[in-house]
């Protein structure tokens, strides 16, 4: 017997009411069109694998949502979504918290096209896209540690995400790494990297996603002191040869 394990609309916001979150109509149709131009500009670019409607609600929506379970989004911060691809998580954490301040970093630019769209169908306000490779954008000293928090979901491992993402969190702000399986290996792994770049980690949390219970992780690190001048190093170098 085949496993449902898809997510509807109405499962989608029971869930997040369960929560603590409750969805307005806007905020629901906001993730409607958000899920139609995913597959409308999929078939142009590889934006992602899963297009099944209620799959992308599960597995992209409500999954990227899932930070606000275990972070307090409820102030006006300032985030900045490091390799976001088609959004995740910071689109869906902006359409479900309006007041926060959206800045994301891709290096591809077509999904950045994707995304300036996006934002302009859905009337979202205070995002900011830059086609840019991580490495160069903390080095610019307009983004290097101003952001109350930084996010990332499944870029790299987290050795190689720490040098990417440090850099930009403000000292007292928060990077948060959102994770599948392995997460305690990959966090042993860096805390090396962790330190150097100036952070701690502060908590993970475990958790299954519900319908199909696979395994996640959010890692919160805390900036503790300013990232050494010389992170991140120059593009490429953090993945061939990660501070471990």
């Amino acid at each position: 017997m085949e496993v449902c394990v898809s997510m509807d609309l109405n499962q989608f916001q029971k869930q997040l009411e369960e929560q603590g979150l409750s969805l307005s109509t806007k905020q629901l149709q906001q993730f409607n069109r958000y899920y139609e131009l995913l597959v409308e500009w999929n078939e142009k670019m590889n934006l992602t694998a899963i297009t099944e409607k209620q799959e992308v609600f599960l597995k992209h929506f409500f999954d990227s949502v899932t930070a606000a379970f275990y972070y307090d989004f409820s102030k006006p911060l300032s985030i900045c979504d490091v390799g976001s691809g088609a959004g995740f998580p910071s689109i869906p954490l902006k359409i479900c918290f309006p007041h926060l301040h959206i800045t994301i970093v891709d290096s591809l630019k077509k999904r950045i096209t994707f995304l300036e769209h996006l934002a302009k169908e859905l009337e979202l306000n205070n995002v900011a896209f830059y086609h840019d490779r991580a490495e160069i954008f903390g080095k610019n000293k307009q983004f290097r540690e101003s952001f109350d928090i930084v996010t990332a979901r499944a870029v790299a491992r987290l050795s190689v995400l720490s040098e990417l993402c440090l850099p930009l969190v403000k000292v007292d702000g928060d990077f948060l790494a959102m994770k599948a399986a392995s997460a305690q290996e990959e966090l042993e792994n860096s805390q090396k990297a962790i330190k150097v770049l100036g952070g701690e980690t502060k908590t993970v949390h475990h958790f299954t996603l519900p319908i199909e219970n696979s395994e996640r992780n959010i890692i919160i690190i805390h900036k503790k002191r300013p990232t050494p001048n010389k992170y991140p190093r120059k593009p490429g170098t953090p993945n061939k040869v990660p501070i471990e």
